[in-house]
């Protein structure tokens, strides 16, 4: 199979979104972990590791304006 260079270049830049969209969310834990986590430490977790601490993330922003309470 050969690619033309306007495939390549699109998969490239699909490449370069993911990997963008990846630090975000690595990016994101460290700063909801408070330091817990290192950027280098997060870079560590697995896909299913970041979908779990996402997960619970979202039930403690969750909880927090359900009860009131403040997150920051």
């Amino acid at each position: 199979m050969t690619w033309s260079l306007d495939e390549i270049l699109e998969e490239v830049r699909n490449f370069e979104a993911q990997q963008k969209e990846i630090k975000h969310e690595l990016l994101k834990i460290c700063w909801y972990m408070r330091g817990g986590v290192s950027y280098d430490e997060a870079h560590c977790l697995s896909y299913e590791d970041r979908e779990i601490i996402g997960k619970i993330i979202k039930e403690n922003l969750n909880t927090t304006k359900e009860s009131g309470l403040p997150f920051f």
